[in-house]
């Protein structure tokens, strides 16, 4: 008999390419973690994990039993779900993990709605960075995430995942209010080439989006600032340290002070929102209503571009 336990620790591993780093996000130790998956390999009667130099990799067997464990944890949170509603009185908490804006635009309306609709669900919230909060989902770290379209996020079809678009928005230009194209009702991102840029560090999915744009535009911009706060990107540009695009939502109140926001000509760079959740776990009578609450939030007041 298979273990769904160590199931979830062969997918974390899988997940996180080395025996320390699932650990770590299972909150168990590396020798716990060996000690697992060993016992599945007992249960299986094959070798399924390999370690080197450069990490852990599953072995040929060990793909074939993760493509099922895919399968079978899904289900898993499908039977949850309906214990849940066959239990319900529905009152539970439930963890969303959020980038800044999207707590602001969907989040923080949907928890005004749910305490009228569903005043038995609770919300616990975390700040997370929108390439962050769909590893700490498959993790179960927290049951939603409120995530956003990044260069090595898992595709739409990934059979671990449920997503639910939310909104998509366009991105755009913040110049110093002296800067020569500031007078133009929209501004070409090739007009800006040899201007010095001030965007997000690596590896956050708006640095990808500002450098895509500027590779399309034929360029790569010259990053002479980073910030990750677009609060201070946006002060930055105000003291002529140089331009940036930013997404609009994050722009919505924003004191512009030596600063002018136009939007970007033709086809302007967009962010597009989703949550997701644990396959399967989209119905759980505690789940469910928080994404409906952000759906509709997002459908009502986004105000944003057409939903991805």
């Amino acid at each position: 008999m298979i273990d769904a336990r160590r199931l979830r620790i062969l997918r974390a591993v899988a997940d996180h390419r080395t025996v320390t780093a699932a650990a770590a996000a299972l909150y168990l130790t590396p020798s716990a973690v060996s000690q697992q998956l060993a016992a599945l390999e007992q249960e299986t009667g094959h070798r399924l994990v390999e370690r080197g130099a450069r990490g852990a990799r599953l072995t040929a067997a060990g793909e074939i039993l993760l493509s099922h464990t895919n399968l079978v944890l899904a289900q898993l949170e499908r039977a949850e779900a309906e214990l849940a509603d066959y239990s319900a009185g529905i009152a539970g908490t439930v963890t969303v993990a959020a980038f800044a804006t999207g707590i602001g635009l969907v989040l923080a309306p949907a928890l005004t709605e749910l305490a009228r609709t569903a005043p038995g669900i609770r919300v616990k919230v975390q700040d997370a960075e929108g390439d962050a909060s769909v590893p700490m989902v498959l993790d179960r770290q927290v049951d939603v995430a409120v995530a956003v379209e990044y260069r090595g996020a898992p595709a739409e079809d990934d059979r671990r995942l449920t997503r639910v678009p939310l909104y998509s928005e366009p991105f755009d230009a913040v110049l110093p209010v002296g800067h020569r194209l500031a007078g133009q009702a929209q501004v070409a991102v090739a007009d800006l080439a040899k201007d010095p840029w001030i965007g997000p560090y690596p590896g956050n999915p708006c640095h990808d989006v500002v450098v895509l744009a500027c590779e399309y535009a034929g360029f790569a911009p010259r990053l002479d600032h980073s910030s990750d706060d677009f609060h201070a990107v946006v002060a930055l540009a105000g003291a002529d340290a140089g331009v940036a695009l930013v997404p609009r939502s994050a722009l919505r109140g924003m004191e512009l002070t030596g600063a002018v926001v136009r939007p970007v000509e033709g086809s302007a760079p967009t962010r597009r929102v989703f949550a997701a959740v644990r396959q399967g776990a989209e119905g759980h009578p505690l789940i469910r209503p928080v994404l409906d609450a952000m759906e509709a939030v997002a459908v009502r007041e986004a105000g944003l571009a057409a939903r991805s």
